[in-house]
């Protein structure tokens, strides 16, 4: 599967016991639908987060296609703030994180309690982070 930001070929990574494809060139994340969900804790605040997602009609950033239906993908913001633009397929096959956005939406929400994804994510993309 090819990146919808960049089109540079997705590797597959294990996060959370959860497969994502990530992009090596723009360092974005596709989490296919329900992969989000499976990455959170169950809780209140998962719940409040998941349900916040609204669309974003007037959103200037660049339109992508999903990587799977190749459609253009909706803007959508999530959290009670709405600071977090994302991309999510009109089919449900899943969301776009451009870089950094996964570890803010999961900070945002306050769902992870014990830092296990942030630790995780940082220790998947320390490369990066020492560059």
């Amino acid at each position: 599967m090819n990146c919808p930001f960049c089109n540079n070929l997705l590797v597959i990574l294990e996060l959370n016991q959860v497969e994502i494809d990530y992009c090596t060139s723009c360092h974005g994340i596709w989490l296919d639908n329900g992969e989000l969900e499976l990455l959170l804790q169950d809780s209140k605040e998962k719940t409040a987060l998941l349900n916040s997602f609204s669309e974003n009609k007037n959103s200037d950033e660049k339109i992508i296609k999903c990587p799977i239906c190749r459609k253009k993908m909706e803007k959508v913001t999530c959290g009670t703030d709405n600071k977090i633009t994302l991309d999510k397929c009109r089919r449900d096959h899943g969301i776009w994180f451009n870089e950094g956005e996964l570890e803010q939406v999961v900070e945002m929400g306050g769902l992870d309690k014990q830092d296990k994804i942030i630790g995780l994510l940082k220790e998947m993309f320390a490369h990066k982070l020492n560059n």
